[in-house]
C-alpha cells in the first residue's frame, strides 16, 4: 500500500520504520529533514511537505506532538489536505484532545477524507517492537481499512467505538492512570527510603507479587534509581496530557482531585527548571525532595 507517514518523533519513526519493512511504499514528512534521513536509508521516500507526503497516497498517518502540530501539518497551507486524494484516509496516532478529534473528525467529513484517531500506549522500544497497545475509533468503513495496518505495529487494536474523539479519550483517562501511578511509586519509594529499605528492592518485591505489571516494573526502576534522563517520553508531554484530561473532564463535569495534584506537580517541577531533558517520571521527584531525598545534582 501507498502511505504517508508525518512525524518522526522517537515513535513515529519506529512505527514507519516497521511500515517499511512491512513491504509498503512510504513517503515520509518532518519538520526537522534530519529525523527522515535514516528511513531514507530503509527505503522510504522524503518528501519536503506534508501534501508531498500525501499525495497520491491511500492513507496517511500522522503522528505529532499536540493540537496545533495537528492542525498544521493537516490544514495548513501545504497540509495534508492539499495532497490527499478525495475518500482516502488519514490516521491520527497523536495524543490530542477530544476537542481536536472531534474537530478534524467534521473536517474530514466535509472535505471528503475518512478520519480514525489511533492514539498508542507504549514507549518507543515497545513501538520498534511492534509491541504497542493501539486505541482506534472512527466508522467502520474507514476501521476496515486502518485495523489491518494497524495489526501490523502492535500487540492489540482495541476498537472503542465510531466517534474518533472517543479514542483519544480512552489514551487521555490512561495517561491519567499512568500519572498516578508515577505518582504512587514516587511516595511508596520517599517512604522507604526514608525508613532505610532500598527502594530498588521494594520495587522487585512488589513487581514480583501483585503488582507484576509493566507500568510498575518500568516506572518502578527509573523512579527507585532516580534515572529520569534521557527522556523516552518527555515531561512537557506528560503536561500536555494532564492539561487535556483535567480540560475533558471540566467539558464532562466531572471532577478528577488525583489529576488536579499531578497538575501541581508539573508546575512545580517547570518552576524548578526541569523540561524536555527529563521522562515524565520525574513527576515522582516531587514525593522524593518532599522527603529529603534528592540532591541538588537531581535538579530539584
Amino acid at each position: 500500500m501507498r502511505i504517508g507517514f508525518i512525524g518522526l518523533g522517537s515513535m513515529g519513526a519506529a512505527i514507519a520504520a516497521n511500515l517499511i519493512e512491512s513491504g509498503h511504499e512510504v513517503h515520509v514528512f518532518n519538520r526537522s529533514p534530519a529525523r527522515a534521513e535514516p528511513l531514507r536509508e530503509k527505503g522510504a521516500s522524503v518528501a519536503s511537505t506534508p501534501a508531498q507526503a500525501a499525495q497520491g497516497t491511500d492513507v496517511v498517518f500522522t503522528m505529532v506532538a499536540d493540537d496545533a502540530a495537528l492542525d498544521e501539518v493537516t490544514l495548513g497551507e501545504k497540509g495534508i489536505f492539499a495532497g490527499l486524494r478525495s475518500g482516502a484516509l488519514h490516521i491520527s496516532m497523536s495524543t490530542v484532545s477530544v476537542a481536536a478529534a472531534q474537530g478534524h473528525a467534521e473536517m474530514h467529513r466535509k472535505a471528503g477524507f475518512g478520519f480514525v484517531s489511533a492514539p498508542v500506549f507504549g514507549r518507543p522500544d515497545a513501538a520498534a517492537a511492534r509491541k504497542l497497545f493501539i486505541m482506534a475509533a472512527g466508522a467502520d468503513e474507514h476501521l476496515k481499512v486502518a485495523v489491518p495496518l494497524l495489526d501490523q505495529l502492535g500487540q492489540s487494536v482495541g476498537i472503542v467505538g465510531a466517534d474518533p474523539s472517543q479514542a483519544n479519550l480512552v489514551k487521555l483517562i490512561g495517561n491519567f492512570m499512568l500519572s498516578v501511578i508515577i505518582e504512587t511509586l514516587g511516595e511508596a519509594c520517599a517512604v522507604a527510603g526514608k525508613a532505610g529499605l532500598d527502594p530498588m528492592h521494594l520495587v522487585e518485591l512488589l513487581t514480583s507479587a501483585n503488582f507484576n505489571a509493566p507500568p510498575y516494573k518500568i516506572y518502578g526502576s527509573l523512579i527507585a534509581s532516580q534515572r529520569f534522563q534521557p527522556p523516552a517520553f518527555a515531561l512537557p508531554l506528560g503536561q500536555k496530557d494532564n492539561r487535556l484530561m483535567l480540560a475533558a473532564a471540566e467539558a464532562l463535569g466531572v471532577p478528577l482531585p488525583l489529576a488536579g495534584l499531578i497538575h501541581d506537580r508539573f508546575l512545580t517541577l517547570r518552576s524548578r527548571g526541569i523540561g524536555a531533558d527529563h521522562d515524565w517520571s520525574a513527576v515522582a521527584l516531587c514525593a522524593l525532595s518532599d522527603a529529603g531525598l534528592t540532591g541538588q545534582e537531581r535538579g530539584i
